[in-house]
């Protein structure tokens, strides 16, 4: 590695103004150094301009230097010091920069190319802080204006505040590793073991780190569901259709659909005994937001932590996003959502299905395509729960169509309008299906009771299969093989409720 030189005695360059007058933060010997290092090495400049951004350099003589060095790069020509005052010159910049003389003084200050990215975050830093010193100085000459309204003060604050992260975000060394760690540490610490939210590890409902959708038609009892979910959040109760739920230290709700009917929902789930509770661990946003998730993709995650709340709900999608059928803001909402499943915050959302499902027959299973919208909407989802039934009906079929680990249901549930509670149906449970068959059951048998009757797809046979498999190994149910045959010929493997899973019920 080259030595540093010592720069010209004529040209000396300080941090400080000698008189001591406050100045902005810069480092020239920094800038002349990264820009001395591009010209003598192009590929240089591929590895310090991600960690520069823009408009980093102090001194508007190396910002210009800087991005002839760029177009020279960008187009495979040379960075030396002799092409670079060809382009100036021709350019007419190269006196404005200071002369012939200069750009080669600059290519004489060799700390060497491997000390460039380190001289670049320097520069980069100071260039952050001259950026926060701006945004200061303007807040506090709009503070000092007749007539200044601190709101609008404010959010001006909160704006360029967040554009400035956004910034330092897309720029800086760390921009590219800032969220990369090695394969042990992904697969072994990143929490992708971790116990479900609500449900099993055999059958999750919703797993931490992925956002669970609960979808249906208007009246079909998402809210009823999704309350006595953020309920059992809050530790209120344990369960929710006979699944545990995990407790969270704050719950932020987005009543953006109807608040007013929202809190009414609420009302006939919450007592008196739950006030200090709802009190200090809920949290609900009325109305609007400030502004849709595809335009600020960082605000889900910022509300999030304003109300320092570890589980946030939106309801309703729609109501969060500009439009739901373009693919572009639909990609938009999602990072939005992954942003805030990144910085440790669970997503529950609800959601509308395509009016062109209600006219579905009863008893068929819905699929993703009928959900509203873009397709990348249920594709960044982690579970998607597909509620099915008429507006008002107390019994629906609860779908889940989109899986962390192994499908739950369809299940029959019944809601108790009055009381904000629902409650399973046992009729369509494996369990319950195996204990009532004396004959056994085959796989067959259960995909045809699963789908509510006609010819099962070999797809809900395998499905069937799987649930049956399952009470095996919990220890409910034997199988006895079938025998192979052709033409009919054969038989299918049955199962059998165990002794101990028949004793259960006496």
């Amino acid at each position: 590695m080259s030595q540093r030189t010592t720069p010209p005695a004529r040209m000396p360059f300080h941090d400080e103004d000698p008189t001591g007058a406050a100045e902005p933060p810069f480092n020239v010997e920094a800038e002349r150094a990264v820009l001395g290092a591009c010209m003598h090495k192009a590929d240089v400049i591929d590895a310090v301009r991600p960690i520069l951004g823009d408009e980093a350099f102090y001194r508007p003589a190396h910002e210009t230097v800087w991005r002839a060095l760029l177009d020279q790069h960008r187009e495979d020509k040379p960075t030396d010091p002799i092409a670079l005052t060809e382009v100036l010159q021709a350019q007419g910049d190269l006196e404005r920069v200071g002369g012939r003389t200069y750009v080669f003084q600059l290519a004489d200050v060799l700390y060497g190319t491997g000390s460039a990215e380190h001289h670049a975050e320097i520069i980069r830093k100071k260039a952050d802080l001259r950026r926060l010193i701006a945004s200061a100085v303007h807040t506090l000459q709009r503070a000092q204006e007749p007539g200044a309204d601190p709101e609008a003060i404010r959010s001006e604050v909160e704006t360029e505040v967040r554009a400035e992260r956004e910034r330092a975000l897309a720029s800086g060394q760390g921009r590219l590793s800032r969220f990369a760690v090695d394969g042990w540490r992904f697969v072994k610490e990143s929490g992708a073991d971790a116990e479900p939210l609500w449900g099993t590890r055999e059958k999750t409902l919703w797993a931490p780190g992925e956002s669970l959708m609960i979808v249906g038609a208007p009246g079909v009892g998402k809210t009823t569901l999704a309350h006595q979910v953020i309920f059992a959040r809050l530790g209120l109760q344990e369960t929710v259709l006979e699944m545990p739920v995990a407790p969270s230290r704050r719950v932020l709700y987005l009543a953006m659909d109807r608040p007013k009917q929202i809190a009414k929902a609420m009302a006939r789930r919450v007592f008196a005994t739950d006030e200090a509770i709802l009190r200090d661990q809920l949290i609900v946003w009325q109305g609007p937001l400030p502004a849709t998730l595809d335009k600020e993709p960082d605000l889900l995650a910022d509300l999030a932590a304003a109300h320092q709340a570890d589980t946030i709900v939106i309801d309703s999608l729609k109501d969060a996003v500009s439009t739901m059928v373009d693919d572009s803001l639909a990609v938009s909402f999602n990072n939005a959502r992954n942003r805030a499943l990144r910085s440790g915050v669970e997503v529950l959302e609800l959601h509308h299905q395509r009016k062109t499902a209600a006219d579905a027959p009863r008893g068929q299973r819905p699929s993703l395509d009928q959900v509203y919208g873009s397709t990348w909407i249920t594709a960044g989802a982690g579970s998607v729960l597909f509620i099915s039934g008429r507006a008002g009906d107390p019994a629906v079929t609860l779908h889940h169509l989109k899986t962390p680990t192994g499908e739950v249901g369809p299940l029959d549930v019944t809601h108790d309008h009055k009381h904000g509670t629902t409650t399973v149906d046992p009729a369509r449970d494996p369990a319950v299906l195996i204990r009532n068959a004396p004959n056994g059951l085959t796989a067959r048998d259960l995909a045809i009771v699963l789908i509510g009757g006609g010819d099962p797809e070999r797809a809900d046979v395998e499905k069937a299969r799987r649930h049956l498999a399952r009470l095996v190994e919990g220890g409910l149910a034997t199988k006895a093989d079938g025998i192979a045959g052709g033409a009919g010929g054969g038989q299918q493997a049955r199962y059998y409720a165990t002794a101990r899973h028949l004793s259960a019920i006496g």
